[in-house]
């Protein structure tokens, strides 16, 4: 069922109609029913997956807590506690390994030996990542004493389930999402109209950018051969894209968690703002990139073998350089295991360690860079400076995005190469980029017009959201001439200006 399809906005309208008419005390119940019937409606063999996940994790949760009030000895406990907690983790990822990474495994060592390979049909089930990463979250949280263990499943389950973020996040932590899950809530107009309004905003982004820059995005990146000179076109196209669809998609799903009265976790923060890859990466994905750093940076940065190589390192290197190398080393652990998120390929790995090596050599030169600075009286208040530093961000992220696009790594080097050797704009209007069965100079030129327009538009919102403003809140206090033309005004872009191609599809990351 898709998001952007009819069934799912009556599936909406049935859920919230019935959650506010029934008692309150059973709006929770309410809540997982629709969750599973939006789940089941992908098929009976994907949710004995999610199945799985939750019960495997509920009872680990409640083993926990009782061997940590049940055990005298405490050495004992902590070793039982371990071996739940090991058990589980190796059971789930195990899972979300073999069914999301058999392929690839079998494919590279085939490869490797000269052999040929036939893919394995294999089932993925939707959102098994975020689902898996979700949950394990909540066991480590619950072995390290952040959370209690929940005690109801059917609670639990609604936790692992919640149908607006399953598919594609945010990836909620039991400490917040589990609460407001549980409690009543009452009828808010102001947070209706705001998760309504939030909707639109996010198809229009989705429907309206995204969708048209797909046009140039699959044309460019499915035959370089064809449109060698437009690498540059394609990524930008492609950052455009990829930002407009997984925004968007949060937008949709936070706005509908809202019409219930929950607030999730924000997912984006005017990621093409940042001043550096560090930063974007805490405006880009944000509950992964936390996620990350609580379940994977620390761990591993506070692990005995980490603190005995900066020893090494401190001996070896000297101080200051002994200091950041574990942390650059963390954080290469962390990206390796983003790019492997990300999908089975190599180009995804390629992805990962290129943010990773970048984060790594900016936090070594970091002495260095306040030296120049100084040295060539750069101030961190000036505002060329700002601009040059997200300017300079914004390239290095489109880097990233031909390794996360192109087919592969050889073809994402090779159309880098043709960027800077062989760009010829021109190659867009001659004869015109192909979009469906509507071809041809003009149609082209209508949908770069359209992406210029709702990129106009976007960065003018995010300018008075980096400023701190809450354009939201200032919508509900406006009076209903004004909301009716605001609701009305994107309800018809849709439609108008959403690319007919047949080139859009469902959102990116709701096949993860």
């Amino acid at each position: 069922m898709s998001l952007i399809s009819m069934e799912f906005l009556l599936f909406v309208l049935a859920a919230v109609t019935g959650y506010y008419l029934i008692p309150r005390r059973f709006q929770w119940i309410w809540l997982l029913a629709f969750s599973y019937i939006y789940y089941v409606s992908g098929g009976i063999r994907v949710t004995c997956f999610l199945l799985f996940t939750t019960v495997t994790t509920y009872l680990a949760g409640m083993w926990i807590e009782q061997a940590s009030h049940d055990a005298q000895d405490k050495k004992a406990e902590k070793r039982r506690r371990r071996q739940i907690l090991a058990g589980t983790l190796v059971l789930n990822f195990g899972v979300l390994g073999v069914l999301k990474y058999t392929n690839f495994v079998l494919g590279t060592i085939s490869g490797m030996i000269g052999g040929e390979f036939e893919p394995l049909n294999l089932l993925l089930p939707l959102g098994i990542s975020f689902y898996t990463f979700q949950s394990m979250g909540y066991l480590l949280d619950v072995y390290w004493g952040r959370s209690q263990a929940e005690h109801n499943l059917f609670r639990f389950a609604l936790f692992v389930s919640f149908f607006p973020q399953i598919l594609q996040g945010p990836i909620g932590r039991f400490g917040s999402l589990g609460k407001q899950l549980y409690v009543p809530h009452s009828f808010e107009r102001n947070k209706i109209e705001g998760g309504f309004l939030r909707i639109l905003w996010g198809y229009f982004k989705k429907m309206v950018i995204a969708d048209n820059a797909v046009i140039f995005v699959n044309a460019i990146f499915d035959h370089p051969d064809i449109y060698d000179g437009l690498g540059l076109v394609g990524v930008l196209a492609y950052s455009i894209q990829l930002y407009c669809d997984f925004s968007g998609g949060m937008d949709v799903v936070i706005g509908i968690a809202e019409l219930f009265g929950i607030q999730l976790d924000e997912n984006f923060k005017r990621p093409y703002f940042a001043v550096s890859i560090t930063d974007f990466w805490h405006r880009w994905h944000i509950t992964l990139g936390t996620w990350m750093k609580d379940y994977v940076f620390y761990p591993a940065s506070l692990s005995g073998w980490m603190k005995s190589f900066s020893k090494f390192a401190k001996k070896t290197f000297g101080k200051q350089t002994g200091r950041t190398l574990p942390i650059c080393l963390a954080n290469l652990i962390v990206f390796l295991v983003v790019g492997v998120w990300h999908g089975a390929a190599w180009k995804f790995i390629v992805y990962g360690l290129y943010n990773g090596l970048i984060i790594a050599f900016s936090g070594l030169m970091a002495p260095s860079y306040r030296k120049w600075k100084k040295a060539l009286r750069i101030s961190d208040d000036s505002k060329a400076f700002h601009l040059f530093q997200i300017f300079r961000t914004f390239v290095l992220v489109n880097i990233s995005w031909y390794f996360d696009r192109a087919g592969d790594v050889k073809t994402a080097l090779l159309m880098m190469k043709n960027t800077l050797t062989k760009f010829n704009l021109r190659q867009i209007l001659e004869p015109g980029i192909e979009i469906g069965e509507a071809s041809g100079t003009a149609y082209t030129m209508i949908a770069i017009g359209v992406i210029l327009g709702g990129c106009l538009l976007l960065f003018l919102v995010s300018i008075c959201q980096e400023r701190g403003k809450d354009l939201a809140e200032i919508f509900v206090r406006q009076n209903w001439l004004v909301k009716a033309t605001v609701y009305a005004g994107l309800i018809l872009l849709l439609p108008a200006l959403g690319q007919p191609s047949g080139e859009a599809g469902g959102f990116i990351y709701a096949q993860f």
